[in-house]
């Protein structure tokens, strides 16, 4: 294996995704946030410099190929985990993150199960756009989780009655209160429906990569 550049970003991309599980583990809130939310953004964006950088140069490697799709699995897996868990696994994330979850195991096993005939079941555009989706709502999510700490710590002591009366504008919002509350709605809602949109994405993708699998899954007649 060679250590091109493209070869260093798709290592560092795999390594980010337990480093990001390891933020929440070690540090304490909003610091563990803001350090998942760089290390995955970052992780994302070499996610197109590697590829990129890679053809521009003509540094494509086997090594590259084999760990890149890798690297994305790991960190959407592991990012994923760790949005849904700290949201409280509601509904409406663990859903949509079931589905891509499942789905990337059962590529992966058709992958496997097809040996060297899963070159057939190479990365589409529409499963590079799934991937892009993916990345984008799991970014929003890791905002809303630093939105929704920041409004918990300001209005940490206030009743019901007070904080209805400071987000509707009875009380003076000397602290910004209101618009981190509309920003931690806003990236809520936002990143739930682009999660739901890359899981039927996942969803589509998956089937054309089974539709394309089929006929080597057939038992041979006698």
């Amino acid at each position: 294996m060679t250590w091109t550049l493209p070869n260093i970003l798709t290592v560092f991309r795999l390594f980010a995704a337990p480093g990001v599980a390891l933020a929440f583990a070690l540090l304490a809130r909003p610091y563990a946030d803001w350090l998942g939310l760089i290390l995955f953004v970052t992780a994302a964006v070499t996610d197109w410099f590697d590829g990129y950088l890679a053809r521009k140069w003509q540094q494509e490697s086997l090594f590259g190929a084999m760990l890149d799709p890798i690297a994305d699995k790991a960190m959407v897996v592991i990012a994923l985990f760790i949005v849904v868990g700290y949201a409280g696994m509601p509904l409406l994330l663990v859903l949509p993150a079931a589905l891509i979850l499942f789905r990337e195991v059962f590529v992966s096993g058709l992958r496997e199960f097809l040996g060297d005939t899963a070159g057939l079941l190479k990365v589409t555009r529409l499963a590079k756009w799934k991937t892009t989706v993916q990345m984008v709502a799991i970014a929003v999510l890791f905002v809303q989780g630093v939105f929704e700490h920041y409004v918990g710590m300001q209005s940490q002591g206030m009743d019901a009655a007070m904080l209805n009366d400071v987000l509707s504008g009875r009380v003076a919002d000397d602290g910004g209160l209101i618009w981190k509350y509309k920003a931690m709605l806003a990236t809520w809602y936002g990143g739930s429906a682009l999660l739901w949109l890359a899981a039927v994405l996942t969803l589509v993708t998956g089937a054309d990569y089974f539709a394309k699998a089929l006929p080597y899954l057939r038992e041979e007649k006698p």
